[in-house]
């Protein structure tokens, strides 16, 4: 058994390292599909690499509206600062939507504290009337029972009497 437990062990391990590598596919797929025809891409020569590795596919980065691919161009400093502004306005719209939900999260949580404050006090309240009821109901029974034991005092001396007054009358 102790054999057994480390060799299953160790050939999940390596089980697992096998499905791990994507399979290299055999051609490669058209980056983008569309209706109009297109012209052949640009093929590379094929590179040797081993078997494990995955290969790097190219892609297109933009299509022009013909649906042609177009080469990726390097931005200028005008669109470098357009896209800065562009994230410096989004970074500011979420900064914004998020200091207005965690003022709302703040309030919402002062209310749930305010009541969280009642509820503890009308607990304590309620805590209390239980006890002044558990202690008046401790004092009823208290009262039944020397009700009781006084009424049967009273029975006792009264049948007692009236056994000794039937003796004196039958001598």
């Amino acid at each position: 058994m102790r054999a057994v437990v480390p060799s299953l062990l160790g050939l999940s391990l390596l089980c697992s390292t096998a499905w791990a590598v994507e399979p290299a596919p055999t051609s490669p797929a058209p980056a983008v599909a569309s209706a109009a025809p297109t012209a052949p891409a640009p093929t590379t020569p094929p590179q040797t690499l081993p078997a494990n590795k995955p290969r790097v596919i190219p892609a297109v980065a933009t299509v022009n509206p013909n649906g042609q691919p177009q080469e990726v161009q390097p931005l200028t400093a005008e669109q470098l600062a357009k896209n800065k502004a562009l994230q410096d306005l989004k970074i500011k719209a979420l900064v914004k939507d998020q200091s207005v939900r965690l003022q709302q999260l703040e309030k919402a949580n002062l209310e749930a504290l305010a009541q969280n404050q009642e509820l503890q006090l009308k607990n304590d309240s309620l805590g209390v009337q239980v006890q002044v009821l558990q202690s008046e109901r401790s004092a009823q029974m208290f009262i039944y029972g020397a009700v009781t034991l006084a009424v049967g005092v009273l029975l006792g001396f009264l049948i007692a009497s009236y056994a000794q007054s039937k003796r004196r009358r039958q001598w």
